[in-house]
């Protein structure tokens, strides 16, 4: 099975590209829906986030009060590096599980919706890395739009985040979603069309002999790691220079 990466930039059109891939039968891991059921009543990130910060950060029913705990973390760094500990690991585990099913089912491609694939460096364990693009001044003025906020806090917002220019150094494949939806939704079927042909005859195999997926698991991401750094790398200095 051929494992994918999504991510891209606040207001670049990831979610969209979500959406259209899940439309043509690929199969969607959504990190964002895994980070809230991890912390579900019952499980045990739940009673790690209680045990750390207390009780004061549930609600009377039992579930995450979220912005109670927001305004713990938000403007405390260690405390924030606790939560993330807790959480990231979590979604991690979810996530493997996700995989896993999906291609004990037989799926041909399976993508990973990961708003930080980058920053957590998720994107050494996929066979490709699939950027949503638009251009920073387009970002701005979508976010703008949706958000109801003003320049200034819309660019504040996008400066807190690793530019989408930077992501885009990381991208075997790269969207451009500055165009209509018409124009997306034709670059995202050109895509399953790019993945599913990619996935070739061997995901059978891989599916019928296990022990030759995971060989070949190992192999591939293995040789990304070697060969993706050292271009991430030379990429950023030149931009650089």
């Amino acid at each position: 099975m051929l494992v994918v990466g999504l991510t891209g930039g606040i207001a670049t059109g990831k979610s969209t590209v979500s959406t259209l891939l899940k439309a043509h039968g690929v199969p969607v891991v959504d990190a964002d829906v895994l980070a809230r059921e991890v912390v579900q009543p019952g499980t045990p990130a739940l009673a790690q986030i209680t045990a750390h910060f207390g009780a004061g950060v549930l609600q009377p029913d039992g579930a995450l009060d979220r912005a109670a705990l927001g305004a713990v973390v938000f403007a405390d760094a260690d405390q924030r590096h606790v939560l993330n500990g807790i959480v990231h690991p979590a979604v991690r585990r979810a996530m493997f599980w996700a995989v896993l099913r999906h291609w004990w089912r037989g799926a041909r491609v399976c993508v990973l919706d990961v708003p930080l694939l980058i920053e957590g460096g998720l994107w050494k364990f996929v066979a490709k890395v699939v950027v949503v693009y638009c251009s920073p001044e387009i970002q701005l003025q979508r976010l703008m739009k949706r958000d109801g906020s003003t320049r200034e806090e819309a660019s504040a917002r996008l400066n807190s985040q690793l530019p989408i220019a930077e992501k885009v150094q990381y991208a075997d494949i790269i969207i451009d979603n500055s165009g209509t939806l018409q124009d997306l939704e034709v670059q995202v079927k050109t895509l399953v069309t790019k993945l599913n042909k990619e996935a070739g005859w061997w995901w059978r195999v891989s599916w019928l002999v296990p022990p030759i997926g995971l060989v070949s698991a190992a192999w591939t991401l293995g040789w990304r790691v070697l060969r993706r750094s050292p271009k991430a790398a030379s990429r950023k200095r030149a931009g650089r220079t």
